[in-house]
């Protein structure tokens, strides 16, 4: 599910069911990215000691993964009923009563027993908090290939929100992209270009493209980042039959600008037929990805 993509802080765009999609995000898509948030905690040993801000979080299981690993973790995004389901998933106590709640600011603030897990609505500098330790990792892991990298006002964005959330880390801090690995090795590949063909006929629509080699490091550059390393992953795209598929598929929001320049209907029948190669004979469709992770540096 990414940044994703995501990170500029990624949020899905707004929906005619914004609820309905984040769940379907939330359900069937996002444990995609499983693999992906494994690896990286595992090659960064997130633990007790971690202290970690996610641009972009989503529904929230990235961060649950690095808080089961006790990481304490804020998470910051645009993206209200993804929010919505993230306090559900980090916060269920946080309602009357318990100690946490929403502030004026629309800063989500959880109760002791949470262990200083916070949810942020809004932009990176939300995330800035005097009274707490700098934070020691930073993660934006809304795969970059969900718009081109390479137009300047998408590349700028993530740029900016890095640049800002840069200040609130320790000095050596990580700070981890993701990105959609080569096409011939991304199943998906096939199945998001359908976007493409259908924003073809909005000359300003941003569709999805296929992440260059060096695009996650030109966008840690402008956020004035250092990269030290990096790793592909295996994150396979599973779905138990061809609805789940599709509701997956279009809960990213990389379909939103053909939906605009087509229609549903249109774009889910379009999306049905490049997903047909990849549908097994009990009718669960399978399509191996791989993702690409690049770990930087604050100054």
């Amino acid at each position: 599910m990414l940044v994703q993509h995501h990170p500029h802080p990624a949020s899905a765009p707004p929906a005619a069911d914004g609820p309905g999609r984040a769940r379907d995000w939330a359900e069937i898509q996002e444990r995609m990215l499983v693999p992906l948030y494994e690896a990286v905690y595992q090659h960064l040993e997130v633990g007790t000691r971690t202290r970690l801000l996610g641009l972009g979080c989503g529904s929230g299981l990235a961060l649950l993964m690095a808080a089961a690993r006790g990481a304490q973790v804020t998470g910051v995004d645009t993206d209200q009923p993804r929010m919505d389901l993230a306090r559900e998933r980090l916060l269920p106590d946080s309602g009357a009563g318990s100690g946490g709640g929403s502030t004026a600011a629309g800063i989500e603030v959880g109760a002791h027993r949470h262990g200083g897990t916070r949810l942020l609505y809004g932009r990176p500098a939300e995330a800035g908090d005097a009274t707490r330790p700098a934070y020691n990792l930073i993660t934006a892991f809304q795969p970059i290939g969900g718009c081109a990298v390479d137009d300047e006002e998408d590349a700028d964005s993530l740029a900016a929100a890095l640049s800002a959330a840069v200040p609130m880390a320790e000095r050596g801090s990580a700070v981890v992209l993701a990105g959609w690995g080569p096409p011939e090795r991304c199943a998906t590949s096939a199945v998001l270009r359908v976007a493409g063909r259908l924003t073809e006929r909005l000359h300003t629509a941003k569709s999805w493209q296929p992440a260059l080699r060096d695009d996650l490091e030109e966008v840690a550059g402008r956020a004035g980042l250092r990269p030290d390393g990096s790793g592909r992953v295996a994150c396979p795209f599973g779905y138990a039959d061809m609805d789940s598929a599709v509701r997956g598929l279009m809960s990213t929001g990389l379909f939103d600008a053909a939906v605009a320049a087509a229609d549903q209907a249109t774009v889910e029948k379009e999306v049905i037929e490049a997903l047909h190669p990849h549908v097994r004979p009990d009718g669960t469709v399978w399509m191996a990805n791989v993702f690409r992770y690049l770990v930087a540096r604050t100054p």
